[in-house]
């Protein structure tokens, strides 16, 4: 696989932090007011580019109030992230000032950590200003995620009730939503302008979660509450404060949910039910202006390689075949007398393979997914040093998000340690939650993938705090696909039917190469891409509609996760045969993730340079 070169030329700002609470941002603010204390001090080159680093992130922190609430943080407990144009500018601005100011970091005079840091700094820079040409091509709304959910979500899942200040701040945030979603229709309307809309199928789901959640009281006449209406109420009933405190929140919470969230909501649907009506006909961003050039920015920044569109599908092509041929094993092994079409029927079908479709089928559903994690959790020190301390729990998929959500998700913990990292489950329909895929599934979400990756990430010491937290899909997705394929190594997987739903689970990924790049590139419609899926899957229909739909919401991220995961087994590969008897599965695995996300590039290297140094 051929890689993106890891070179560019790039740098950082120096920067004026504003105002916080926090002693460390307080020291920070202390030499930024005086630059010639630095000077004075004769920092070395590494203490240098430390400081910088903690700098850029505490100004990236300080601009985005989502998420220091997702890292725990309540600096800006009422406020949600700005989206509008000036705050765009204004983010271009400074990485083309960070690009600058880099190159004046000299590499030879730092540690081989620093000099990663350095190079992973450059790369993530590099990739954002590369995707500015299509700053607007991306969707600011699709139906798996935008404002319209993420307010409720965040609210609910992220936004803690501790105290009556916390309250306040989450009836501020909802009083807020007003400019938020000005913004967004803003951001709709540019787009509208230049010709870039989602299909017209996508405004349909769009419409109906924003009116799910509007949907109850406050907003209408029923004793069934709102979902965000009866998470406030809850958090505030377990303050410890008098009730007729708690009574004068509930009422300002109520009057923002109807003067403020209910129009913002309504303003947002009537522009979406425009817009609709606007939207060219097709599916893939080929219909877009400019499209083939921005499917080819996706594959750049979702796989951190150089392949294109051809190239990902025929790799797509080749492992859909591989792994219908170990597929065809366990069939023998069960012996399932039919084709291989016959026998993902029956995978599709049967009874034996579904919880039951009621509240007690998701109940028992939610706990055999609690199970595995936890026997898995008791095999994990065999095969790794590094380890989280943060917890991990299982959830449903809230109600009003479920319909439009995917399969199944992750959230990171909380850096305080004080929220859990959580595993996301969509059981909406428990026909698209086949139980052989359980295992498989648990494990990417779940212990060994995401969070034990996102978890070691976040608490890693000895790293910039910005490098926990880039963003390099391949390395997270592959890493996630990679453990699914790792738990086998470890002894799971020993009923055949499990094993088989690990290969569908791979599968699923490969396919994902084909129909990505066929609907984006090769102008396949949504129905010939749910039919290929259809046709090389055991997976349910609807489980097919829902990922293609998604594939077509975030063009080229469904290719991350097999070319990251066929890269990591590379590597590994590499290692063994090169280590021989030396070769130490937990160190490995350490060196995979000591360093937070990396492109794949950077990935490689260092495994090779891990390698070297065990020889």
């Amino acid at each position: 696989m051929k890689i993106l070169k890891s070179v560019f030329p790039l740098s950082l700002l120096t920067i004026a932090l504003m105002a916080c609470t926090d002693n460390s941002t307080q020291n920070l603010q202390q030499t930024e007011s005086n630059p010639a204390q630095v000077s004075q001090t004769t920092q070395s080159e590494s203490a240098r580019l430390n400081t910088y680093f903690a700098n850029m992130f505490e100004q990236d922190l300080k601009r985005s109030p989502e998420r220091q609430s997702y890292l725990g943080y309540k600096w800006d407990y009422d406020k949600w992230d700005q989206i509008d144009e000036a705050s765009k500018d204004e983010s271009l601005k400074i990485n083309q000032q960070r690009l600058a100011d880099l190159q004046g970091f000299d590499a030879t005079k730092l540690s081989e950590q620093e000099q990663l840091s350095l190079a992973i700094a450059k790369v993530d820079l590099q990739r954002k200003l590369n995707n500015e040409q299509f700053r607007h091509h991306t969707y600011i709304m699709d139906q798996f995620g935008a404002v319209h959910t993420m307010v409720p979500s965040f609210l609910i899942n992220i936004h803690k009730v501790d105290s009556i200040e916390d309250a306040k701040a989450y009836i501020a945030r909802l009083q807020n939503t007003r400019t938020l979603f000005a913004q967004t229709i803003e951001q709709l309307k540019i787009r509208e302008e230049l010709g870039v809309f989602p299909p017209r199928w996508s405004y349909d789901q769009m419409i109906q979660a924003s009116q799910n959640v509007i949907n109850g009281s406050p907003f209408t006449q029923t004793e069934q509450a709102s979902t965000i209406w009866n998470d406030f109420q809850n958090k505030v009933a377990k303050l410890d404060i008098a009730q007729n405190e708690k009574d004068i929140l509930v009422a300002q919470a109520k009057t923002a949910l109807l003067e403020t969230v209910k129009p913002a909501y309504e303003l947002l649907v009537a522009e979406l039910e425009k817009q609709r009506e606007l939207t060219p006909q097709g599916d893939g961003v080929w219909r877009l202006p400019d499209g083939k050039n921005w499917y080819a920015n996706r594959l750049a920044w979702f796989t951190t390689t150089d392949l294109n569109a051809d190239q990902v599908h025929n790799i797509g092509l080749q492992n859909v075949e591989r792994i219908h041929t170990a597929m065809r094993s366990i069939m023998e092994k069960v012996g399932f007398n039919g084709s291989l079409t016959e026998f993902f029927e029956f995978m599709r079908t049967d009874p034996q393979f579904y919880y039951a479709n009621t509240d007690q089928g998701r109940e028992e559903y939610l706990k055999e997914a609690k199970s595995l994690i936890d026997i898995m959790e008791t095999k994990v020190p065999e095969y790794f040093g590094l380890t989280p301390k943060a917890p991990m729990v299982v959830k449903r998929v809230e109600a009003f998000r479920e319909q439009s959500a995917g399969k199944a998700f992750y959230q990171s913990p909380a850096k305080d340690g004080l929220r859990p990292g959580t595993y996301y489950a969509n059981l909406f329909n428990m026909n698209d939650m086949p139980t052989y895929q359980m295992e498989a599934l648990a494990y990417h979400e779940g212990i060994p993938g995401h969070h034990m990756q996102r978890a070691i990430a976040q608490e890693l010491e000895g790293i910039p705090e910005f490098q926990k937290y880039a963003s390099f899909t391949a390395y997270t997705e592959g890493w996630g696909l990679y453990t699914e394929e790792l738990a086998k190594d470890m002894g799971f997987y020993q009923d055949p039917y499990s094993d088989f739903g690990r290969l569908a689970m791979e599968l699923w990924r490969a396919c994902r190469l084909v129909v990505d790049t066929g609907i984006h590139d090769k102008q396949w419609s949504r129905e010939q891409a749910i039919d290929y899926l259809i046709a090389n899957t055991p997976n349910p229909k609807n489980d097919s509609v829902k990922a293609i739909e998604r594939y077509i919401a975030m063009p080229g991220q469904a290719t991350a996760y097999m070319i990251g995961k066929l890269k990591i087994m590379e590597l590994r590969e590499y290692a063994k045969q090169t280590l021989g008897d030396k070769f130490d599965i937990r160190g490995f695995h350490d060196q995979v993730l000591k360093n937070g996300p990396l492109p794949l590039n950077l990935l490689e290297e260092r495994i090779h340079s891990w390698v070297a140094s065990q020889i």
